[in-house]
């Protein structure tokens, strides 16, 4: 069974039909949306600030999501997939986007709408990645833009896959 701890008076938050691997760990001042999965290995810390996170998101095995006290949140909107040892450090990432394997985003960055941050790339602290864009490197660097529609699709395509992943764990429950 996941890990849900409170801390500081803050109680995680968790909507309908999203599946806990058994060691995810989700603490503190966190609210996760309906129709997630949290996979194996993930953390989420909300123990020194706020993390937001939307619909139909799925945060991959070893991936670490926390913030800055008192000065940087974690939001996530809805369709959102967080790859595998993802680290998300105070940031915004906007609706759509995907977060490649391994992949380091800093505090203040947002990740616009629809954009694809390749794996292994480190996004610096305030960088704006703009929307329906390739960022890759490190540091992460503006590579092309991609159709809107395309990456549209392939986000919400990985979004929904996840969202079957997650139902096969249920059924063994």
């Amino acid at each position: 069974m996941a890990l849900i701890k409170e801390v500081r008076g803050f109680t995680p938050i968790i909507g309908d039909n999203t599946y806990l691997a058994d060691n995810a760990t989700i603490i503190g001042d966190v609210v996760v949306g309906k129709d997630c999965s949290i996979w194996f290995n993930a953390v989420l810390r909300g123990d020194v600030n706020s993390i937001r996170i939307g619909n139909r998101v799925n945060i991959q095995d070893g991936s670490v999501l926390h913030t800055l006290y008192q000065k940087s949140v974690v939001e996530i909107g809805d369709d959102v997939s967080i790859g595998h040892n993802v680290v998300v450090h105070g940031a915004k990432i906007e609706n759509g986007a995907l977060i490649g394997m391994g992949a380091i985003v800093l505090d203040h960055a947002v990740i616009g709408e629809g954009a694809i941050v390749a794996a292994g790339s480190v996004v610096l602290s305030g960088t704006k990645v703009e929307p329906g864009s390739i960022y890759a490197g490190v540091p992460a660097k503006f590579v092309k833009t991609v159709d809107p529609e395309q990456a549209k699709e392939m986000n919400q395509k990985i979004a929904k896959n996840y969202l079957m992943y997650s139902g096969w764990f249920k059924d063994e429950e």
